[in-house]
């Protein structure tokens, strides 16, 4: 006797066989899991798995002749107190992050003042604008680490012949210059990023109060402190948190052009981190630092916001 199935008529007129899940059904649910499940999953394994297993780690000391670790709470937090390398870290990542904001963000102002135009050939200044951030950090930091060789970089050489700087102390091997020339390959880079968010900014005002100013008799430097910077205070924070987020974890520039050095001039936290991690092999210690690291990151950002109330 031939078995007998059961097929049910769905509500677009097609035929399902019941307890067998249907693509196109699931695919047009107004239900959020199906669309909300990929997300999930990537954010679990690249997001709150290493942070797990990062806090994990520092819960253990490593022993460098075993090799082993063994469970040990207080050990590395206790380290951390103590290691005048750490506290050396974390003064040059606040002193680059800041440097750093404040330069892009002023040069970022003021181009996209400057491009903030329809005139012809404008466009295309805008768009070559962005080619500096297609540029992998590595890369960058490979040319800027060339263009100022003490020896042959086509900068150096440049202050030099300008009478501007004395070829006895090349930049990036001197302790007080090191860290400003790994801030150039920053600069250069990044600072586009903040000329499209003040871009947008920008073509976002409304024109009725610059007009009413205009009638009024405000010249443009008036109309830029009263009207276009309290207008444009909202965009500029949310500008500086999300680059000062990315600045404060900064790893590329100074693992190609100095390595941290010369001796520990240019070594910020995540620097150091890898250093431990990758020349010393002690994962718990590095991975506490990245906890740390992570742990001034949101109390700053929390200040912050707390100040300038950010909202979002």
């Amino acid at each position: 006797m031939a078995e007998r199935m059961e097929i049910s008529i769905a509500g677009d007129g097609s035929m399902r066989r019941p307890g067998r899940l249907n693509l196109r059904h699931i695919l047009s649910s107004e239900h959020p899991l199906p669309w909300l499940f990929p997300v999930t999953a990537v954010l679990i394994a690249f997001g709150v798995y290493p942070l797990l297993y990062a806090l994990w780690l520092s819960l253990h000391k490593r022993n460098p002749v075993t090799r082993l670790s063994v469970f040990d709470p207080d050990w590395n937090w206790v380290k951390i107190l103590g290691d005048e390398r750490v506290w050396n870290a974390i003064g040059n990542t606040y002193l680059y992050t800041g440097i750093a904001i404040f330069v892009e963000l002023v040069l970022g102002l003021a181009i996209a003042l400057l491009l903030d135009s329809d005139r012809k050939g404008y466009g295309v200044l805008r768009a070559l604008m962005t080619l500096p951030l297609v540029v992998p950090p590595a890369v960058t930091g490979m040319m800027f680490l060339l263009m100022l060789d003490g020896s042959f970089g086509v900068l150096s050489r440049t202050l030099y012949a300008l009478g501007l700087w004395s070829p006895a102390y090349p930049i990036l091997a001197t302790s007080s210059t090191a860290l400003f020339g790994i801030l150039l390959a920053d600069i250069w880079q990044w600072t586009p990023f903040m000329v499209l968010i003040m871009m947008a900014g920008l073509r976002a005002l409304p024109k009725e109060p610059f007009e009413a100013a205009a009638i009024d008799g405000a010249s443009a430097t008036q109309a830029f402190f009263r009207l276009t910077l309290p207008m444009l205070s909202r965009i500029i924070a949310l500008a500086v948190l999300i680059r000062g987020v990315d600045l404060f974890r900064i790893y590329d520039y100074i693992k190609v052009m100095t390595e941290g050095g010369p001796g520990t001039a240019t070594e910020t936290l995540t620097a150091y981190a890898g250093t431990i991690y990758f020349k010393n092999a002690d994962f718990p210690y590095a991975s506490t630092i990245a906890l740390l690291t992570l742990i001034l990151l949101l109390i700053t950002s929390a200040m912050f916001i707390k100040i300038f109330k950010v909202r979002f």
